[in-house]
């Protein structure tokens, strides 16, 4: 994980699919599981939707809110 990429994940919105448009932190956790079972996109997408499934995974998704305030 790089020290951006939490901020990444209340800024950068899904580029394609069923949630085209909405903020990788706001996709739903079953959305996020389907990735890890058919397999997360090369690159930084990728990576994010990872780092975000083990946010959501243990509970973690408040710890984004601090940065949610930052960028609104």
């Amino acid at each position: 994980m790089e020290a951006q990429d939490l901020q990444k994940l209340v800024t950068v919105r899904m580029p394609y699919g069923k949630y085209q448009g909405r903020l990788l932190a706001d996709l739903p956790g079953a959305y996020l599981a389907w990735f890890a079972r058919k397999g997360f996109p090369n690159g930084e997408l990728g990576r994010l939707l990872a780092l975000m499934l083990e946010i959501d995974h243990n509970g973690l998704s408040r710890l984004l809110e601090p940065l949610r305030r930052r960028t609104s």
